[in-house]
């Protein structure tokens, strides 16, 4: 268990000691990155660990922590099977990504179960490094203009089998998560849906990708 935790913090020095950027350094959020992301309502960040729901899907269960530091909130952003996304490259509106669980290496997942609070969509954690499924697919997108996802700015993020968003509400758990808030897809892309990436390891954009950037 100890070293779970230690993991991410790890990853933090090494990334800083071959030179990448952190989040108050740039301003991209780019494939390969380790991030936390935030719920703009409630404040809390987007957390998973080893505690399967009790009813629905029985998978492991997704959820909002307002606490502080906390190394089960940290997520990879990866490519698609399909498409893989390298390192640094950067996150054009309306791409599907994946989100992978830096301490379990289950994936940001969704599927038609109901939510345990709510009835609505249950969101949950599933997979491996080597399984993955359509249904950890989840579309990027903002208001604005802007070409690229870029930090601090609100997204929302949609998954791709089924249309509902990302969200969350005021609502609490019980033991054995006592305090923590439901995370669950809805239907309609509103306030509840709404997220920015905070802190984290903000890998540089692509060599190449800024060399085309500049031509």
């Amino acid at each position: 268990m100890q070293t779970k935790w230690l993991l991410p913090f790890l990853c933090i020095l090494f990334a800083s000691a071959a030179g990448t950027l952190f989040a108050k350094e740039t301003t991209e959020v780019t494939c390969g990155s380790v991030i936390k992301l935030m719920h703009d309502k409630t404040k809390a960040k987007l957390h998973s660990h080893d505690i399967a729901y009790g009813s629905g899907s029985g998978q492991q269960s997704v959820t909002g922590f307002q606490g502080g530091d906390d190394a089960n909130s940290f997520w990879i952003i990866r490519g698609t099977k399909a498409k893989p996304c390298p390192q640094g490259s950067l996150i054009a509106k309306g791409t599907p990504i994946r989100l992978q669980h830096h301490s379990t290496r289950k994936w940001l997942h969704s599927h038609n179960f109901k939510s345990p609070l709510t009835n609505n969509q249950e969101v949950s954690c599933f997979g491996s490094d080597e399984q993955s499924d359509e249904g950890d697919l989840w579309k990027v997108d903002w208001d604005g203009n802007a070409k690229h996802w870029m930090k601090d700015t609100q997204v929302r993020l949609q998954h791709v089998p089924t249309s509902v968003y990302l969200s969350s509400h005021d609502k609490k758990f019980g033991r054995p998560i006592n305090g923590q808030t439901e995370i669950c897809g809805m239907r309609k892309g509103g306030k509840e849906s709404l997220w920015s990436a905070t802190e984290g390891v903000y890998f540089p954009q692509h060599q190449d990708e800024a060399e085309h950037t500049e031509l």
